[in-house]
């Protein structure tokens, strides 16, 4: 499995993207990715996570943007050397395409900034 990783500040983000291909139907035109992401504070201060914005491209040039509170209903706190992990979801109606971002985050002292989410690549496996 590939995994992506950008870094803002002390704030590593890591991402592994996987073809779901039991929940897919190409014939339908759904492809259906998970993604797992681990959020690491190599800080020495808490750190949450507010919001996420994220932009899904798939093969014919189609943009979405997705943007709101918290990651799958969280907004979490990071404490420092710790990280969070969670996994999600997308359906694209190409075999392929990709995921970029960002999540607006909240050092403890209330400064804010947005740490950058690698774009990653959305590949259906060939069975």
């Amino acid at each position: 499995m590939i995994t992506y990783v950008a870094r803002t500040d002390s704030i590593e983000i890591a991402v592994q993207p996987v073809w779901l291909d039991g929940q897919s139907s190409p014939m339908e035109k759904k492809f259906a990715f998970g993604y797992y992401i681990t959020i690491a504070n190599n800080s020495l201060r808490d750190v949450q996570l507010l919001r996420r914005h994220w932009f899904i491209n798939d093969a014919n040039g189609k943009i979405q943007e997705v943007e709101g509170e918290g990651v799958i209903g969280q907004q979490p706190v990071i404490r420092p050397g710790e990280s969070h992990s969670y996994n999600s979801y997308c359906i694209l109606e190409t075999f392929s395409g990709s995921m970029e971002g960002t999540y607006l985050m909240e050092w403890e002292n209330g400064e804010r900034f947005r740490a950058v989410i690698p774009q990653f690549l959305l590949k259906a496996a060939a069975n």
